[in-house]
Parts: structure tokens; C-alpha cells; sequence
């Protein structure tokens, strides 16, 4: 008979829309140093998902899993010859069941920050205070507007950098908008502190995740919300093939989570997005062992395609030469609308040139990105202020490194997608 350990996490997502959980990444070490070792392997998280089996000697090992929020957990287990041990590694409780995919990410506190008043801090700043609307308010308490069909000038550098400048005479929602903007109510889950949203292939939907409202959709989809006498525009990475993109706007504000979260309820590619963001590649790698599937299946869900690329990118160190560098430039080509594929293709050659030509073709990849807009990702912002840095004594790169560079001190860099912080509302 065969010896092995079964492996889950224990913390339910919500899981209709997730019937195989998410996976994280852990590690099977032996406690002596002779047993069998498992790196890098993959642990399901959920209360629906079967646990993950790995062959092992009989002996004692030491179970571990980084979760994409960065908490590690783990927990010693005992293997007899001939059995199945089962070890499940039990994180702290998320706030609210419906709130466990925010909090996987670390987007929330634990149960008790919202539900045991004696560990709640009282608020000293402003801006840590619960979000309060003002008379003023565009959206109505609650709601956020979803632009789904925005204009293509939208996501230029210069549209944003126009809404941080001062207040505008009509409400964002309206800069932005091609076709008529909707308000969409937060859903019915958790607390007015937690709100939450989620948005389908088609556009919002509701707590069981049918839709509630449809309309015409461009290439880029936004989400406006206002929180504690500020605004975001929030780029939503929509369609993701049939995934759910869900977006929190935690009013608590708390230090160490950020004020509004995107993520995307796709059992691999959402926790390797976390991961991705904290700068884990390698473990993203290990995730994600599908990325060139991703990019090769760039037709069906171009944001995947490029999730997979930017771990594809970040997590080869070498200038050898592969199988997926021919598909980030169909990337580039294929997908005008989306910059990440110019940056990307940019910054891969940019560490591979060794002549003039082959800086020069790097160069004008960055400057064509900065040009088709804003990039989805932040991760791609961060690279293109990167890239352009690396042209001091060119007057176009300059020009455009000093605008990414504006806009980021907008930007939330801890989030995986855009989020920029306008002006404040007048109180």
C-alpha cells in the first residue's frame, strides 16, 4: 500500500461560482531531512475541493502554504506506512463568508477586527475614518457607476492625469463615458463597511451571480467610487472569460489593506495574481505552470493572456530565447486597445538588446505602450516608468516618463489592476 499525505486549506470562499476553490502555493518538508520533499506544489483552499494527495516515506513532515495575502500557515503531521494522512491547515476566519476571496488576497481583516470591539482602534485621521458621503455626493450611498462602454481616449495618460487636476463641472462617470453610465448597488452581503461588487462577462451581477443589467461594453470597462471625500476610478479586467471580477471598497480603510480591491475569481490565475503583485514570481511560476497556455490561448481571454505573460516575463532571468516570445509580439499586434502587450514585448527585448537596432525596437515598444494608454495591470505601469527611465537623454521618453510617473503617485501599487485616486469631493 501506498503512503501519503492529503492536503487542504480550510476557508470557505463562497464557492458557487468556484466549485474547485483556488489553489495556493506550500511546501512538504521532512522533519529530519530524509524523508520525501515536495516543493512548490499546489494546495486546494475551499470547502468543496478535494484535498491534494502527494506521495511520501513514512515518518513526520511539516506542512506549509503561503497564502497570496502573504500569511504563511502550517502544521506538523505524522505518516504511517501504508496510510493516508490527512492535514488541513486552518487560517483565521474571514469577516464574512461572502468577504473569504478578499481575504485570501489580503484585502480585509480577520473575523474579529469587525465583530470584537475591544481589537477595533478608534480612528485619529481622516481619511481612517468610515467613508460618510457628502451632500454633494454623485453616486447615491452605496452604489458605485459602472462605465462599461467607455471612450477610447479614456485610458490616455493625459484623460487621467486631466480628472486628478481639479474639480470638473460634471460628474467622472460622464468624462468618461461613450454610451450612458449606470449606478450599480453594492451587493447584499457582509456590511455598509465592506461593500462589495461583482461584474460577469456581461456586466454587474447580482449575489448569486446572474445579471442585473446589461448594456453595450468596450475595451476597457471602469467602476467610479467614491469613499471618504475621494474618488477612484477603478479599472475593471473585464471580460475574464466567465470568471467574476469582484471589487471591495473597505471603508474602514485599514493600514494595512488598501481602500478599494480587484480581483478575479479564478481558482489559479486570481491567487497567482496576488502572488504576482507582492513580487513572488517564482511562485506565481508554480501556479500558473499553464502561463504559455495563456498566452497561446490570447483569442478566448486576452487579460489572462497577459497575466501569463508578466509571470512568463518577471520569472525568466536569462536572455535565452523561447517557445513564448513569438506570442508576445501577436500580443502586441493583435490587441492595440491593451498597452500591457507593448510593454511587455518592450521590456523583454529591452533586457535582451546588444545593438542600437535592437534598443531601438525595445524603446519604440515602450513609447507605442505609453501611447495606446494606461496599462491594465499596475504591474505594467511600474515597468513602463521602469523602461522609459532607461532613455535620460531622450526628449519623447522623458516627456512620457514624467506623466506615468505623475500618475503612479495616484496609483495604489499593492493592487494588481489600476486604480487611480482622483481629486477629492468638495464637503
Amino acid at each position: 500500500m501506498s503512503t501519503g499525505l492529503r492536503i487542504t486549506v480550510a476557508l470557505s470562499l463562497h464557492e458557487s461560482d468556484l466549485p474547485d476553490g483556488a489553489k495556493v502555493v506550500g511546501d512538504i518538508y521532512p522533519a529530519d531531512g530524509t524523508g520525501s520533499a515536495h516543493r512548490g506544489v499546489l494546495f486546494p483552499c475551499g470547502t468543496s475541493a478535494p484535498a491534494a494527495r502527494y506521495e511520501v516515506d513514512p515518518g513526520r513532515y511539516l506542512v506549509s502554504a503561503t497564502l497570496p495575502s502573504g500569511v504563511v500557515l502550517s502544521k506538523d503531521a505524522e505518516v504511517s506506512e501504508g496510510r493516508d494522512t490527512h492535514v488541513t491547515l486552518c487560517t483565521a476566519p474571514s469577516p464574512y463568508e461572502s468577504h473569504s476571496w478578499q481575504y485570501l488576497m489580503g484585502n480585509i481583516e480577520p473575523y474579529g477586527a469587525y465583530h470584537d470591539a475591544e481589537t477595533i482602534p478608534v480612528p485619529r485621521s481622516r481619511g481612517s475614518r468610515s467613508g460618510v458621503w457628502s451632500t454633494g455626493g454623485v453616486v447615491p450611498p452605496g452604489s458605485a457607476v459602472w462605465v462599461g462602454d467607455p471612450k477610447p481616449e479614456s485610458r490616455r495618460f493625459a484623460t487621467m492625469l486631466a480628472l486628478t487636476d481639479g474639480p470638473s463641472p460634471e460628474p467622472i462617470a460622464l468624462d468618461l463615458a461613450r454610451s450612458a453610465p449606470h449606478t450599480v448597488p453594492s451587493l447584499d452581503l457582509g456590511d455598509a463597511a465592506a461593500r462589495l461588487y461583482r461584474f460577469g462577462p456581461h456586466g454587474p451581477v447580482d449575489e448569486q451571480g446572474a445579471s442585473t443589467l446589461q448594456g453595450p461594453t468596450g475595451r476597457r470597462q471602469f467602476l467610479v467610487v467614491s469613499l471618504t471625500g475621494a474618488e477612484y476610478v477603478v479599472t475593471l479586467p473585464a471580460p475574464w472569460g466567465n470568471a467574476q471580477i469582484e471589487v471591495l471598497v473597505n471603508e474602514r480603510q485599514s493600514p494595512t489593506g488598501s481602500t478599494v480591491s480587484v480581483t478575479v475569481r479564478d481558482s489559479r490565475v486570481g491567487p497567482a495574481l496576488g502572488y504576482m503583485t507582492r513580487g513572488a514570481f517564482d511562485t506565481a511560476a508554480a501556479l500558473v505552470k499553464d502561463a504559455e497556455e495563456l498566452l497561446y490561448a490570447k483569442m478566448d481571454n486576452p487579460l489572462a493572456a497577459v497575466a501569463g505573460a508578466y509571470v512568463l516575463v518577471g520569472s525568466e532571468l536569462t536572455e535565452r530565447r523561447h517557445r513564448w516570445d513569438a506570442w508576445l509580439d501577436h500580443l502586441r499586434r493583435e490587441f492595440d486597445w491593451l498597452s500591457d502587450g507593448s510593454l511587455l514585448w518592450g521590456m523583454r527585448h529591452l533586457r535582451r538588446a546588444h545593438t542600437e537596432t535592437e534598443l531601438r525596437a525595445a524603446r519604440d515598444a515602450l513609447v507605442e505602450a505609453f501611447d495606446r494608454g494606461v496599462p491594465v495591470f499596475t504591474l505594467g505601469l511600474s515597468r513602463l516608468i521602469h523602461g522609459l527611465s532607461e532613455f535620460p537623454d531622450d526628449p519623447e521618453c522623458v516627456a512620457r516618463l514624467d506623466q506615468a510617473r505623475l500618475l503612479s503617485y495616484r496609483v495604489d501599487m499593492r493592487e494588481p489592476f489600476v486604480i487611480v485616486g482622483l481629486r477629492g469631493v468638495p464637503q
